[in-house]
């Protein structure tokens, strides 16, 4: 099984991901509360040593220093940042991995010791470990978005049993319980408020610290931070369940999707590192055989700065770390990235696909008109509708509760079944009642032909006993960021375009309010699923951002799948590769603008690490550099190469 490890500066691992899973260790110094000091701590006392022998070497030049005092002194110099990094030299061999940068590191410097540099030997381990300590304060940046994000879900809760509260864990409370919520604490499961109303933080799921306002009946979800009130919260799916644990599963596991970038310097890792290996070895012996004045120690030592030149520290930490800044970046603005691959991906997307209901559109339907055939029952039908719609997630159907009222307990509709891009299919008092879009009743062989054709609202048909019974003219609002987010994708050279199953003349109208001049209609699951296949035809990068059900094969099928989180489907969520927690349009072209900045910065460490090694490395094979030039080379690009990763993490993408 293949790992990657990160390291801090006293070699200790701090995560270690493999292709299926990342694994966290929880040591207590890698966790993040050591202090920078305790960090450089070992560094720290190597300096003081070296600076001790060097001044003795240099200046007071005493007779009693030398042989095995001075050996003395800079072995103790070496041995605090040097046994570390020889260990796990030791460790990454047994497991089959000789050729690393911890060998590198530990050749060069035994190598000084072997001709007697011991003041470089001790420099080279000694700006290794600083460099390492910095890649691990970086690390630990690019962590903190995520982590601050795990650390979100409660572990016990305060279950109502009998009108007394008992604390529990939360992983044993079972749906339909009721817990009690104080002011102060968060939400550990998903549920349903039953207080009259409440003020919760979003800020853990949305990256907004906005707060929110829920009314009775209204849904709340897991790492959702009461504000001001004590409430009663029925809870309707298990704690590993919740949208928040799936959210912690993605972020846990983004680290093994790989972005080809990161896979390709693997791979250049694993051939480069013993190509320069043997080039040292060819530097410091084939001389032998060309030179009458061969001095083996001359050669070696320029071998060594080779080899320490060579070291690929700062492509194989800066660009994980580029990655990972990104992913934290997208994370602190509430969007969840499942991997770097598709950061790589979001930053070539030519067009970006969006459904219309719940994505730039607000998603909540209020019944405008009921127009029914005087021969039914106006109200007994709409009672109907109302019982066959309760077992719906879908916005309309809210629309359509919040309209009729409470549902009858006498009305139990049987056989309900949900026909994807259609509507409603039920068996009412045995008769068959539809409620859904005309296609609906086609298909059903309902004759009918009211006169909507022109309206800009979402019409819902109603038939029952085989007989068309009226329609609903239900209306949705235009997000006010939806606007600005086909504006935004515009400015970054991102085509927009609109797929919807609704009306036509509804979707030309949302399109021509927000400016899209590609938009589509009267769509089923499958009309969608072909004209995403249409662009990816074009041989151009697509995203698709949706947020129901019938979302979950094009999402699927996609380049880059993109979910609104709050109000979308588990399916659709599950499915996605990108989530949007807040269901804000404009986060989509933020979330392409993340990318395409990941993305230029990984490039850049890549040119700077290939452009000065590339320099220094021929300088080093002809004498032109000494072992301190080469330490400082080599650390000084891996530090830039880390800071330049790190920016992405304070960049500023609005």
């Amino acid at each position: 099984m293949k790992h990657q490890h990160i390291y801090d500066a006293q070699g200790r691992q701090l995560c270690c991901i493999r292709e299926e899973k990342v694994y966290r260790h929880s040591h207590e110094h890698a966790a993040g509360g050591e202090s920078a000091l305790k960090m450089f701590l070992p560094a720290i006392i190597s300096l003081l040593l070296l600076i001790l022998g060097v001044t003795i070497d240099g200046f007071i030049q005493s007779g009693r220093f030398a042989g095995w005092m001075r050996t003395a002194l800079y072995a103790a110099a070496y041995i605090p940042v040097g046994l570390p990094v020889v260990k796990e030299m030791i460790e990454s061999i047994a497991k089959g991995d000789t050729f690393s940068e911890f060998m590198l590191m530990t050749v060069a410097s035994a190598g000084a010791f072997a001709i007697g540099e011991y003041p470089e030997g001790v420099a080279v381990m000694l700006f290794y470990s600083v460099g390492e300590v910095c890649q691990t304060m970086a690390v630990r940046r690019a962590e903190s978005n995520i982590s601050a994000l795990l650390d979100q879900r409660p572990d016990e809760v305060t279950v109502m049993e009998d009108g007394q509260p008992h604390t529990v864990k939360a992983e044993s409370v079972n749906i339909g319980n009721i817990i009690r919520l104080r002011a102060g604490e968060k939400l550990a499961l998903d549920g349903e408020l039953m207080s009259e109303s409440a003020s919760f933080n979003t800020s853990a799921l949305t990256g907004e610290s906005i707060p929110a306002t829920k009314r009775c009946g209204e849904t709340v979800l897991a790492g959702m931070l009461n504000l001001n009130t004590v409430v009663l919260i029925r809870v309707t799916a298990a704690y590993s369940d919740s949208k928040l644990s799936r959210i912690l599963d993605m972020v846990q596991n983004a680290a093994a999707q790989k972005a080809p970038t990161e896979l390709f310097i693997r791979k250049f890792a694993k051939i480069y590192t013993p190509t320069v290996v043997a080039l040292a070895t060819a530097i410091a012996l084939l001389p032998y055989f060309f030179l009458s004045d061969y001095q083996f120690s001359t050669w070696l030592y320029r071998a060594l700065i080779f080899l320490v030149i060579s070291c690929p520290c700062a492509l194989v930490i800066s660009i994980p770390l580029g990655y990972f800044g990104g992913i934290g970046a997208a994370s602190r603005n509430g969007i969840l990235v499942r991997g770097s691959n598709f950061l790589d991906i979001l930053a070539k997307v030519q067009n970006v696909v969006m459904d219309k209901t719940g994505t730039l559109t607000e998603g909540v339907f209020k019944v405008q008109e009921a127009v029914f055939n005087p021969e039914f029952d106006k109200n007994r039908i709409l009672q109907m509708v109302n019982a066959l719609e309760s077992n719906s997630t879908h916005p309309v159907a809210t629309a359509i509760h919040d309209f009729v009222g409470k549902t009858d307990p006498d009305i139990h509709p049987e056989n309900a079944e949900e026909l994807a891009g259609y509507g409603l299919r039920a068996t009412v008092e045995g008769k068959e009642l539809l409620a859904g879009n005309f296609r609906l009743m086609e298909k059903f062989g309902i004759a009918c032909e009211p006169d909507t054709g022109n309206s800009v609202c979402t019409v819902i048909a109603i038939a029952y006993d085989k007989k068309f019974a009226g329609y609903l003219k239900i209306s949705d609002s235009i997000r006010q960021e939806s606007k600005k987010a086909v504006d935004r994708l515009k400015q970054l050279k991102v085509k927009p375009a609109m797929l919807s199953g609704d009306k036509s003349a509804v979707v030309d109208y949302v399109a021509r309010q927000l400016g899209i001049s590609t938009a589509f209609g009267d769509l089923l699951p499958e009309d969608k699923v072909f004209k995403i296949k249409e662009i990816k035809a074009r041989g151009e990068t697509v995203a698709f951002v949706g947020d129901g059900v019938n979302d979950a094969p094009v999402v699927a099928l996609s380049d880059v799948g993109i979910a609104m989180g709050g109000l979308g489907s588990d399916a659709t969520v599950e499915t996605a590769d990108v989530v949007i927690q807040d269901d804000r349009p404009d986060k989509i072209p933020l979330a392409i603008n993340i990318g395409k900045q990941t993305v230029r910065i990984v490039r850049q460490n890549i040119m700077l690490a290939f452009a000065v090694k590339g320099i220094v490395l021929a300088l080093g094979a002809g004498g032109m550099a000494t072992m301190w030039e080469a330490v400082f080379s080599d650390v000084g690009v891996a530090l830039l190469a880390i800071l330049n990763a790190v920016r992405i993490q304070k960049k500023k993408f609005y």
